[in-house]
């Protein structure tokens, strides 16, 4: 039976060609994001480790358990860790937020990433976490050093004039080093720029303070052994702890955004695979159909069903796993591919890991997959007795609406249907899982119910096909509907590869114009001004003063209130400006109470809290206490970044919190150069008008989108592929009716027209399907989130799905260039010769 199965696929090679490249893209796409992904955790743990091989000892100020503001340590401190016998050297070390700009005024380094730190020389002058490439560490005032990536990235040299702006401000500085660093200052993608000790104290903390002490051990001794002597001489609630802990604690943290990463690819490669199955169970069905004179004959000459069905097993498993060899070998380079297209400063890159459970793994699967797909198509070969095989070769049953498998599918559609919609309107805390259960089920039964629809959908398309031609219209409608099965299932790969598209287009519509209502629907004022480090300094906004006719307001959130004994936060705003820079729609109360000591609450807050206009409150924050009425109570979006759940007035904040943190500006009446120049043409300082807030808001959907769009491409290729399989193997089997064709006076072009109008008829059945079923789950999984995140309504991205089914009926049109032209170079007289 081997040695039948190896001639076997010698044999039928050309026909199981297109079985063995869906095979091959699915373990490629497995193996590739398998590989990618252990190559990325291991570059992300290599990354976060590195530079902690330098660092004996860490000494650090213990959190505070409560999440109040982060202790620091003083000069006298790391003077006496210095004195400590078997320590070497003990550097101080200060950082935060600093933003250094080019010079056309645009910030270097990602958002996230952008840090200034101090310059902490030995004895010897020099630090031993920096190492420069050009001039030296800022040793005064006045002088910073910038990294290397950044400096090459903006064009600065040693002796030019840097802007650097922090939450103390922005100052002009000269450069007077340029540096290159481990991970462990600089985050790969951000920028870093160096302070002398003193400066770098009175941007980030208080002069002689420090965030941390990095401690260098003499030669030969041993760190732990040192670290108890440390320990010994720190004072309450400091901690130290070896170089070799962090860098291990740091590898574990890193390694949760890799795995993320490979998780959401080896999902797609699964639908790529279960996309891929459809096309193997096409083909292998069409080809035991072609073969079963061939079976049937081995049957009556002696062979049994159980070896019969062994042998076509057999084929299965050595079609995948010859393709699975192929596909772990391409899906190396795939992974390669994926270091280069994702790669940037922000995504590690490292030699690839291609580990022995991902070879396992993509063997296992891609030899399975064949099997399991192939059984159905042999198990219905093996129904029919040899006599009646020997008789003609296997016709399908056309589809019909009464079958089993139609009314198995109709029923699962209309049961998930139902249950979405019957979620839906109950709600509850389960209705997300069980909408979810349902959308499930709808798509499975969608899928099965395909062949049914192929007839009425040809008909409906018939009076579109009689206009564009009306003859080969007409054939390409009959030779579609001539086996409904096989066309419902070649449309089905394309309608799962197309429903996925559709439902993320949907969700990433109606999530953007949520975003966007949510984040600029209350903002009147021209701008805001924003740090891309977090917070502002209370009296950033002072410098507005001077600007004539201009209108501006700080929002100063003040945290840790207990307000009617419930946990509140305060933001404290100009009573006299706020109404005209942000829309406070008031359903109860004024907010002009504001100006007299009351407060405004947002209504999902007093809806939670039962509070009312006229109300009294107590209010208590550390230890002080007091009493506040409700004056006003107004709608909000509870996701709205600048829209408050309680409004106070600055003043009333400033009794309860001495240093509230400024989340944002709000500025009207002033143009943006005013703005800009006012506030000290500080980089850290971002002043942003509403559209510009809407798109920093929105802008991570979109890349998003664009990552989850690649990976589908993958599945839409094999489906693609198997619209030419399907076409490829129809054209062998119809070989005498082409023929027949031909002779009776249809040329090469009315045959290639003909085949091109089969794959878009069946691209369009499929395009069709699958944009409907992604409408609906988007609609279905969107509403999951309208009782947690009000507002949120469906958005239909109708060109975006518009754009989807045209690439769809494109790829199918592709895909029909090759059996076309196959079809239109049929050999006539052989063709038309007895069988």
């Amino acid at each position: 039976m081997l040695r039948t199965s190896l001639r076997n696929l010698l044999a039928h090679r050309a026909r199981l060609l297109m079985t063995a490249c869906a095979v091959l893209l699915g373990i490629t796409f497995i193996t590739g994001s398998l590989v990618y992904g252990d190559s990325l955790q291991q570059a992300a743990v290599d990354r976060a480790t590195a530079g902690y091989n330098r660092i004996d000892l860490n000494v650090a100020p213990d959190t505070d358990p409560r999440g109040g503001p982060a202790a620091t340590l003083d000069g006298r401190t790391a003077a006496a860790l210095a004195g400590i016998d078997g320590v070497r050297a003990a550097a101080g070390r200060v950082g935060g937020f600093a933003a250094v700009a080019d010079h056309d005024g645009r910030l270097l380094g990602s958002a996230d990433f952008r840090q200034g730190g101090n310059f902490a020389p030995d004895g010897e002058g020099t630090d031993p976490a920096y190492r420069f490439s050009h001039g030296t560490g800022p040793t005064r005032a006045g002088q910073v050093a910038l990294d290397e990536a950044s400096a090459a990235k903006a064009g600065y040299r040693v002796g030019d004039t840097l802007r650097v702006g922090t939450r103390a401000g922005a100052a002009s500085y000269e450069i007077v080093g340029v540096f290159r660093t481990d991970a462990s200052k600089l985050t790969p993608g951000g920028s870093l720029v160096l302070f002398d000790a003193a400066t770098a104290q009175r941007q980030f903390l208080r002069p002689g303070q420090y965030t941390n002490i990095e401690i260098t051990a003499a030669p030969g001794v041993d760190a732990v052994a040192l670290g108890e002597r440390v320990d010994a001489a720190l004072p309450e609630r400091t901690s130290v702890v070896t170089g070799a802990q962090l860098a291990r604690l740091q590898g574990m943290l890193s390694s949760s955004g890799s795995d993320t990463m490979s998780q959401i690819m080896v999902g797609f490669a699964a639908v790529a695979l279960f996309v891929a199955a459809f096309l193997i169970a096409n083909t292998f069905s069409m080809l035991v159909s072609r073969r079963t004179r061939e079976l049937a004959l081995m049957r009556a000459v002696g062979a049994t069903r159980q070896q019969v069905r062994r042998l076509l097993l057999a084929e299965a498993a050595l079609v995948g796993l010859l393709a699975s060899v192929g596909g772990v070998v391409v899906g190396v380079g795939v992974a390669r591919l994926l270091q280069v297209l994702f790669g940037s400063e922000d995504v590690p890159t490292a030699p690839l890991v291609l580990a022995p459970g991902t070879v396992v793994v993509a063997l296992l699967v891609g030899t399975a997959l064949p099997v399991v797909a192939a059984w159905l198509p042999i198990r219905r070969a093996m129904a029919i007795p040899p006599v009646a095989a020997l008789g003609a070769a296997e016709r399908t049953a056309p589809a019909r609406i009464g079958s089993l498998h139609s009314r198995i599918s109709a029923g699962a559609t209309a049961a998930g249907v139902a249950t979405v919609v019957i979620a839906a309107v109950a709600g509850g805390d389960d209705a997300r899982a069980v909408i979810g259960l349902g959308a499930v089920l709808a798509l499975v039964g969608a899928i099965g119910l395909i062949p049914v629809l192929a007839g009425p959908f040809v008909r409906l398309l018939r009076p579109l096909l009689g206009r564009i031609s009306p003859v080969y219209g007409d054939l390409a409608a009959r030779n579609t509907v001539r086996d409904p099965r096989r066309t419902g299932a070649t449309a089905a790969a394309l309608a799962i590869a197309l429903a996925l598209a559709s439902g993320l287009s949907v969700l990433g519509a109606s999530a953007t114009a949520y975003l966007e209502r949510a984040t600029t629907e209350a903002v009147t004022a021209d701008f805001v001004v924003e740090s891309p480090g977090g917070g502002l300094r209370s009296d950033t906004a002072k410098p507005l003063k001077g600007l004539a006719g201009a209108s501006y307001s700080n929002l100063d959130q003040s945290t840790e209130y207990r307000l009617g004994g419930v946990s509140s936060v305060l933001t404290g705003v100009d009573p006299a400006t706020i109404g005209g820079l942000l829309t406070y729609d008031v359903v109860s109360g004024s907010l002009d109470s504001l100006r007299t000591g009351q407060i405004a609450v947002a209504d999902f807050k007093a809806e939670r809290t039962g509070w009312r206009v006229g109300q009294t409150l107590v209010l208590e924050r550390d230890g002080k206490k007091g009493e506040v009425t409700v004056g006003a109570v107004y709608r909000a979006d509870e996701q709205s970044d600048l829209m408050p759940s309680i409004t106070a007035s600055g003043s009333l904040v400033a009794r309860y919190d001495a240093t509230p943190s400024t989340h944002a500006v709000l500025v009207s009446a002033a143009s943006r150069g005013d703005v800009v120049r006012a506030l000290g043409d500080n980089p850290a300082l971002a002043v942003l008008d509403k559209k510009e807030l809407a798109a920093e808001d929105t802008s991570g959907i979109g890349d998003q989108l664009g990552v989850f769009y690649a990976l589908l491409s993958m599945a839409m290729v094999i489906a693609a592929l198997g619209i030419a399989n399907t076409l490829a193997l129809s054209v062998l089997e119809r070989g005498k009716e082409i023929g027949t064709l031909r002779a009776i006076g249809l040329d090469r072009l009315g045959v290639t027209r003909m085949i091109r109008l089969e794959a878009l008829i069946v691209g369009a059945l499929g395009a069709a399907v699958g944009t409907v079923l992604g409408v609906f789950l988007g609609w279905a999984l969107g509403h999951t989130l309208q009782e947690s995140v009000a507002g949120y309504e469906l958005v239909v991205p109708w060109g975006r799905l518009a754009l989807g089914v045209l690439g769809a009926t494109a790829g199918a049109l592709l895909a029909s260039l090759w059996p076309a032209r196959r079809a239109a170079r049929v050999d006539i007289p052989a063709a038309t010769a007895a069988e």
